[in-house]
């Protein structure tokens, strides 16, 4: 029995090792909660240590597609998540019946899906690519070969743009919080602090990307701005990526430009993720991610081979 003097932090650490579980936790998540992660990372980092994890547990602390993508990693783990509602716009614009519509109609196209997508599209898919090696992935398939580019519209356009790939059809989703970011505030950002370097998300429209210095996956963003000489950046990217961004760039500034549907740079999905929610999931065991073997079996094909372009 956990005593009552222990902090809620405490329960978790001490629930953690007496169900010798891993954390695994994305740069979006609350700071308190990505303090207390074994790993923190973006989606392809994540998915690689979910792979390599050990232990009977796997705390996955950001949205429940992720977790699913661990499952499928770990069939024979328990997956847990803080909250079960924790979804993803992507997902739900992009469901499996028209995917399987268009496998049907068009037997020729290669289907690749960004991971910010349910597992049953994942199991229709043929690639897999997140924002970090979605260019290499396409540049992998030949060139004859026409695709369908799912589910994220922005990406989809950007790797369209950097691989030059006339045959790619896009299919039209799209981030609730990159989608929203506006250019003209980037730019009003840009004109009060002008010695700042621009860094964006691919999932960022093509109107703001035009004005970023460097566009790149969540992961690739911390990288670049640790490595840069620049002392000041402009990120359009979801906010809770500020506790990296900190802990591995000290002493440098970073700016958020608000998007227009909250006025804030927040996701509200991996915002339901909570420590109380979390030492809820490792104390019973639940909300748990349960997915059918043959459903899994489909689904690795493409995440196995994502996890192989290097």
């Amino acid at each position: 029995m956990i005593a009552q003097s222990l902090s809620v932090a405490e329960e978790i650490l001490e629930l953690k090792r007496d169900r010798r579980a891993i954390l695994l936790a994305h740069h979006y998540q609350d700071a308190e909660i990505q303090e207390l992660a074994d790993v923190v990372g973006d989606s392809l980092e994540l998915a690689r240590k979910a792979r390599e994890a050990d232990g009977d547990v796997i705390a996955f602390c950001g949205v429940w597609f992720m977790a699913e993508t661990a499952k499928v990693l770990n069939p024979s783990r328990v997956v847990i998540v803080p909250d079960k509602a924790a979804s993803c716009s992507l997902v739900e614009g992009c469901p499996p019946g028209p995917i399987r519509e268009f496998r049907r109609q068009n037997p020729d196209h290669v289907i690749v899906s960004y991971i910010n997508t349910s597992v049953e599209v994942k199991a229709e898919s043929d690639m897999l690519c997140t924002s970090r090696n979605a260019v290499k992935i396409v540049n992998s398939i030949p060139a004859e070969k026409p695709i369908l580019f799912l589910p994220d519209r922005n990406l989809g356009n950007y790797v369209k743009q950097q691989t030059g790939r006339a045959n790619m059809k896009i299919w039209q989703g799209a981030c609730i919080v990159h989608e929203t970011f506006p250019a003209r505030r980037l730019l009003d950002a840009k004109a009060q602090f002008p010695e700042a370097v621009v860094v964006a998300h691919p999932e960022c429209t093509e109107q703001v990307l035009r004005h970023a210095d460097f566009v790149g996956s969540t992961s690739a963003i911390i990288e670049f701005c640790a490595a840069s000489p620049a002392r000041e950046f402009i990120v359009m990217t979801e906010s809770g990526v500020n506790y990296s961004l900190e802990r591995v760039a000290r002493g440098r500034k970073f700016h958020y430009v608000k998007n227009e549907n909250c006025n804030c740079s927040e996701c509200p999905y991996m915002r339901l993720n909570t420590l109380e929610k979390l030492r809820d999931a490792l104390l019973n065991l639940e909300p748990r991610v349960e997915l059918d073997p043959g459903l899994m079996q489909r689904a690795l094909v493409p995440i196995e081979r994502m996890l192989a372009v290097k």
